[in-house]
């Protein structure tokens, strides 16, 4: 058995680590309907005591194994296997009824040799041969099919140093699956990286497991039924952020997770009460009703940063543009949270500057719980307004008018139009001064005075949501930003990295934007500087926004799926010679687009029914362009300052369409 002596390590309690087993009835939801087998009444497919905190109910233990405490992942106990060939524990579970799933644990060991192992019916159907990393790290096994009755046994193998184990867990398989190939074979091998790991943070619908998990609560206050929903946040805590969630958004749904999705921007939407002056909570258990104790304390005092009021609205356009799902546009508690956020919200918090015409909502000044200006904790004491709230709220408005005009309410979407477009003027006329990279203007003190310099997210989201107005002064403070994040002040936390890509692609700079990619998942063995969080990449994040940067990214596919329109743009960097992304769903369809070069965009309807209209853009002035070789008249437009030479074709189901660029 490994000496119980702790590295540095959080105590630390995730799902089921103290809870029973899963219930019998799982909750509804698209990302879970793989597993859950829709309809049924069947018991859920569950791991009795996987945390160990039952003293390893349900396990077989051979020879040097056992339950001991000390090096405990999570709750107070773990699966330790002591050094040596030979030793195994496992556990045997029979399915109660069809699905798929993914098989996650959090594993540490002090050399190589052990092994994580998934049978079905006696026959290996996935083995994690685990390498010497004594810290907890969480590795899964994906996509295991099971059929009514089959025998799903779990092992743990003994290598040349102890093994220990900790806080199984079970999700449900990706409902989508989306397939990325290209010329480059890093891109691919990330790609299959990311969207396994993203998958394996889906929390399986029915589930009993702890509701106020912290690092000072590692077994919780209680136990609650799990609803469709995913970790976006630390892995120590048992709920998930609004900061990380809308970031993780858009590769959840290209994993098909949308009931997920739309299950936790309405648990932040019901809690925007006139009580919390419209401010959602910051975190919720994954029961999507139970606010995370650490973070809430009382209807005046819990975390809340101005950003995320507004990034919840521009994430639910986004949610609606990918699936066409009129409960963005229909269900009362959304629509109301929409417009009590881009109205009543910010009359209620508008106080220590004056914006003239205009209206820019504001933080206290007084820290995370009294309501900050800037997700960047470190800089928010003492501001009112800062650059990563005026920009979110300007998406907020563009997201508005998107939601509106769904709605059928033109009037209303014309009405954010204007407000978007006037604080746009505003913010470069006025608020963000007259100076340019290191001298411009990202953020307002409770006092009025200006602040020039890096400002991490408050400097990031300026660009990155494009309140910035196009030309040399947003391209001398995208210069600026780089050499800051490459400089000892960058960020230190990966999962502030990871907005890097986002904020490049949207500003045409691929090549860079490519570089962060390939930086963070170069990165994501390194240990978070969060010591109880684990390597990098077992922060979800990571992998969740690697997903959406390939697709939204490199790939440039924007959709508008209840108008079956869909806008592609290459950005491959210098190098890539073609990228294919197959099977990305829009609606209730897929498409598979490929880009060579920059010139050459492939586009596929895979419906069975139903015409897209496709917009293939290309940057810059060309002479030509062909759609399936045949010529076509020139059109070019200015989208966010550069010109695009463009055709929108009609790609009927089942049809592919090529277009083409020259000259």
């Amino acid at each position: 058995m490994k000496p119980s002596r702790l590295v540095l390590l959080t105590a630390v309690a995730l799902l089921m680590s103290t809870a029973p087993a899963l219930s019998a009835t799982a909750a509804p939801g698209q990302g879970a309907a793989a597993a859950s087998g829709a309809g049924s009444t069947a018991p859920q497919l569950a791991i009795q005591d996987p945390g160990f905190e039952n003293g390893g109910t349900g396990w077989t233990f051979g020879p040097g194994t056992g339950v001991g405490t000390g090096n405990r992942h999570g709750g107070s106990h773990f699966l330790y296997l002591d050094a040596g060939a030979g030793k195994s524990a496992e556990q045997t579970i029979v399915a109660p009824r069809n699905g798929s799933y993914d098989f996650s644990a959090w594993i540490g060991s002090a050399g190589t040799g052990g092994t994580y192992t998934i049978r079905r019916n006696g026959e290996t159907v996935g083995t994690v041969e685990l390498p010497q990393h004594a810290g907890y790290a969480r590795y899964t096994i994906s996509n295991v099919r099971l059929k009514t009755g089959d025998r799903l046994e779990i092992v743990f193998g003994s290598g040349s140093a102890w093994v220990n184990a900790d806080d199984l867990m079970i999700s449900p398989a990706a409902s989508a699956d989306p397939e990325v190939t290209s010329s480059d074979p890093e891109i691919a091998e990330m790609f299959v990286w990311a969207r396994k790991k993203a998958n394996s943070w889906v929390q399986l619908p029915g589930t009993t497991g702890p509701v106020n998990v912290d690092e000072y609560q590692t077994g919780g206050t209680g136990t609650a039924t799990y609803e469709p929903t995913y970790w976006a946040g630390y892995a120590n805590r048992s709920a998930y952020y609004s900061r990380d969630m809308t970031h993780q958004l858009a590769g959840a749904h290209l994993l098909g997770l949308d009931t997920e999705n739309e299950t936790m921007l309405r648990s932040y939407a019901a809690s925007a009460t006139a009580e919390h002056k419209y401010f959602p909570v910051w975190s919720l258990n994954f029961d999507a009703k139970t606010y995370l104790s650490i973070d809430y304390k009382s209807p005046d005092n819990f975390v809340r940063e101005v950003p995320a009021v507004f990034e919840l609205v521009e994430k639910a356009a986004q949610a609606y543009l990918w699936t066409g799902d009129r409960t963005y546009v229909d269900d009362p508690v959304l629509w109301d949270f929409y417009r009590h956020a881009t109205d009543q919200f910010i009359d209620l918090h508008n106080s220590a500057k004056d914006n003239g015409k205009v209206k820019v909502a504001e933080g206290t000044g007084q820290g995370i719980f009294a309501g900050a200006a800037s997700y960047n904790e470190q800089d928010g004491d003492d501001l009112a307004e800062a650059g990563d709230t005026i920009a979110t709220e300007y998406q907020a408005y563009l997201a508005m008018a998107v939601l509106a005009r769904g709605k059928g309410d033109t009037k209303l979407a014309r009405t954010y139009d204007r407000r978007a477009a006037d604080l746009k003027k505003y913010f470069n006329d006025t608020w963000s001064g007259t100076g340019s990279g290191a001298d411009m203007v990202r953020a307002y003190t409770v006092s009025g005075t200006p602040v020039t310099g890096w400002g991490k997210e408050n400097s990031v989201f300026m660009p990155m949501k494009q309140i910035i107005d196009p030309g040399p002064r947003n391209d001398a403070y995208l210069d600026y930003i780089e050499a800051q994040e490459l400089g000892p002040q960058g960020s230190p936390n990966i999962e502030s990295t990871t907005y890097l890509p986002d904020m490049f692609f949207n500003n045409n700079r691929n090549d860079t934007a490519w570089a962060w990619m390939k930086k963070i998942y170069g990165e994501r063995d390194i240990q978070h500087v969060n010591s109880s969080q684990g390597p990098n990449g077992d922060y979800p994040e990571v992998s969740f926004t690697l997903v959406s940067q390939t697709v939204q990214g490199l790939m440039g596919i924007a959709p508008d799926a209840a108008d079956r329109t869909v806008t592609t743009q290459s950005r491959l960097p210098s190098g890539m010679d073609w990228l294919q992304a197959a099977d990305v769903p829009i609606g209730k369809d897929t498409i598979t687009v490929r880009h060579d070069g920059s010139t050459r965009t492939t586009l596929t309807n895979n419906a069975r029914g139903g015409a897209y209209h496709w917009e293939a853009r290309f940057p810059g002035v060309h002479k030509k362009i062909k759609v399936n070789g045949v010529p076509q008249h020139v059109r070019t437009k200015k989208v966010n300052g550069v010109t695009y030479t463009y055709a929108t074709p009609t790609v009927k189901a089942g049809a592919t369409v090529v277009v083409q660029v020259s000259g």
